[in-house]
């Protein structure tokens, strides 16, 4: 029986069968720094901070995705700039016990707009208060998943 290892969304690795892979999930993020801070999103499941962006649909490409998956979310609009990073991920969302094979696409962006927001408005069953972080109080830890990555390009502007 072939085995992943997949990344666990309480914290850690575990091994799964091939198998148990439930849904295969494309997503696009986007990473928009302005005056040394970065627009991140809670989580509703955990203490954990994300970039905003997420699932794409069936006939959308990862641009478009980013774009609609931002205004829901935060409220901006957005130019999508530059492509930084395409990963491969398993990860288990233990609060829904199920096993996922996904595609991560990562972006920089540009604000076309600036009113974020407000916690009721934000459409998504995931992700809750967007706010600007100041980059230097953040750690890698904070971050749901690619935390290193993601603080290298807001303080340097290359992908790690």
């Amino acid at each position: 029986m072939k085995m992943i290892n997949a990344r666990v969304f309480s914290g850690g690795h575990k091994q799964f069968p091939v198998s148990q892979i439930e849904k295969f999930r494309p997503s696009t993020y986007g990473i928009v720094v302005h005056e040394q801070k970065i627009l991140l999103l809670s989580n509703r499941n955990s203490a954990g901070l994300s970039l905003p962006g997420g699932g794409i649909e069936l006939g959308e490409t990862t641009e478009e995705a980013l774009i609609r998956e931002f205004k829901e979310e935060t409220g901006l609009d957005i130019q999508v700039n530059q492509r930084l990073a395409s990963l491969q991920d398993f990860f288990y969302y233990d609060p829904k016990d199920q096993l996922v094979h996904t595609f991560l696409f990562f972006y920089a962006c540009t604000p076309l707009s600036w009113t974020l927001h407000t916690d009721h408005e934000v459409d998504d069953e995931e992700s809750e208060r967007p706010r600007w972080f100041p980059i230097a109080d953040l750690t890698p830890d904070r971050f749901i998943s690619n935390g290193k990555e993601i603080l290298n390009f807001a303080k340097t502007g290359t992908w790690q």
